[in-house]
């Protein structure tokens, strides 16, 4: 009967809400803990700067293909090589930079490492793979989440996919795969030194002036070009002055 039907759907619906509702609470709770996975812990990743330092840049480092290179083998297992010149590399840019290990591996693989690497702990602050952007299958590095002034941030690293969220803050380096004569890190010093000592507004303006260049070659050619130019002008300045004396 009618009558009957219609009891038959209430008990029926009666039945599937609460089911419903089982499934909702279940997929915002499983929602929630991929979600702690997939974002930063914190939208602040880093510690305000003292008011003293607002001016200070940022320079941000991946660790596998920036400063170090590790394989594996049957035979040995694992294996770390460190970049040639990394330790004169972070000294230096320690003078002139607050200094910051971003990288998508685990504590258990990057602290020993750096430990090794940097026993001075010229970089002030690690962060691994749970401080990441999980977008795509990849561990994408936020910067937006370091709670410093993106004006002043620059990332360097070798992952295309690292970069993915702030493209216009990342020095993009090939990955270092034990190359023995390799002088990437000493060629980049003067690059980088000269951003602090000319005070960029704007870090990521250089950036765009670089794009699709290697960076350590294209500034030794600007900065050849501008030598060339400043000498030019010193012999026409002598020229000038010596006809005038005549």
């Amino acid at each position: 009967s009618t009558r009957e039907a219609g009891e038959g759907l209430s008990s029926a619906g009666s039945l599937v809400l609460p089911l419903v509702d089982w499934y909702v609470d279940w997929r915002t709770y499983l929602e929630g803990e991929l979600r702690k996975y997939a974002d930063p812990p914190s939208d602040a990743l880093l510690p305000d700067l003292p008011p003293a330092a607002r001016h200070v840049k940022t320079l941000v480092l991946d660790l596998d293909g920036v400063l170090v290179h590790s394989d594996w083998t049957r035979e040995r297992g694992w294996r770390t090589f460190k970049r040639p010149g990394v330790e004169d590399f972070l000294g230096t840019m320690a003078q002139y930079y607050e200094l910051v290990i971003y990288t998508s591996q685990l504590p258990t693989y990057a602290d020993p490492i750096l430990d090794r690497l940097d026993p001075q702990r010229l970089v002030q602050y690690r962060l691994y793979r749970d401080s990441t952007q999980y977008v795509g299958g990849r561990h994408v590095r936020d910067l937006s989440k370091l709670n410093r002034d993106p004006r002043q941030v620059l990332l360097l690293t070798s992952d295309a996919h690292a970069y993915a969220l702030q493209p216009d803050s990342a020095i993009k380096l090939q990955p270092w795969k034990l190359q023995a004569q390799d002088t990437t890190l000493l060629d980049l010093i003067p690059f980088l030194e000269a951003i602090v000592r000319t005070a960029v507004p704007d870090v990521r303006d250089v950036v765009k002036s670089y794009e699709g260049l290697d960076v350590a070659v294209a500034f030794k050619e600007r900065m050849a070009k501008v030598q060339e130019q400043q000498q030019q002008r010193k012999h026409t300045s002598k020229g000038f002055f010596g006809s005038f004396r005549s």
